[in-house]
């Protein structure tokens, strides 16, 4: 998709955010030719920080295709927020009620309508002390499932220097190099067809996130943990997106 063929509110969205990244950060980004150009796409990512969402952001752009992020349904009724998100094409995501069968459809019909999904299947930040990926929640696989869309695998590194989630320190230094690669669609060939049960899905998502996990690893040049990192079950106090 052409960036000029966005419209004035993506295109605004867009001049808005882009030039501060540029200052801010110091960009390496690999292997884009496995962004498809056209069609509907999943794109599964680590999520190492929360700056992270606007550095993948930036690579899908710069691939020459418009993310839609998923977000908490809540924003959406924010004043000026919730309109802003809707013109710029974000998908509203319901958690624990049964409204999340909308935000299922919505995927859907944005994946029909040839759009870029990008999902954090472990749901919230990672949780694992060394920043490794977690193991994931079953939505990515449900909608691979049902759609057939293809599943990119993404990587970042160098996020979580801009805003580590471990201490909640911010830099606002500029420059600070960030690393964005992507794999090859992910074979998920062998469950085609199959019924979407907790095993079949459990099954597709650990494989999904050892895909992720592998991409993190090359990129900090190590090995990733062979059993992704299961995180703690949830105390009293913790916030929902915890839980989620």
């Amino acid at each position: 998709m052409a960036h000029r063929r966005l419209g004035f509110w993506r295109r605004f969205a867009a001049a808005l955010v882009i030039p501060v990244l540029k200052v801010w950060t110091k960009r390496t980004w690999l292997n884009m030719e496995n962004i498809p150009r056209s069609g509907g796409v999943i794109i599964v990512a680590n999520h190492a920080s929360h700056f992270d969402p606007l550095v993948v952001a930036h690579y899908i752009y710069g691939a020459g295709r418009w993310p839609q992020f998923l977000g908490k349904a809540s924003l959406w009724r924010v004043p000026v927020m919730g309109p802003f998100l809707r013109k710029v094409r974000q998908i509203p995501v319901e958690r624990g009620s049964v409204e999340a069968v909308k935000s299922l459809d919505a995927l859907i019909e944005a994946l029909n309508n040839d759009g870029v999904v990008v999902i954090y299947p472990e749901g919230t930040t990672t949780r694992d002390p060394l920043l490794w990926p977690m193991r994931g929640k079953t939505g990515a696989a449900r909608l691979a499932l049902v759609t057939g869309a293809p599943v990119v695998p993404v990587a970042n590194w160098g996020a979580q220097d801009i805003f580590d989630p471990r201490t909640g320190k911010l830099s606002l230094r500029p420059r600070r190099p960030v690393t964005v690669t992507s794999g090859k669609p992910i074979d998920l060939s062998r469950w085609a067809g199959a019924t979407p049960g907790r095993a079949v899905l459990e099954e597709m998502t650990e494989h999904i996130m050892h895909e992720i996990s592998g991409l993190v690893g090359e990129l900090r040049h190590e090995q990733p943990p062979a059993e992704l990192y299961d995180r703690p079950r949830r105390k009293a106090g913790t916030s929902p997106e915890d839980a989620a």
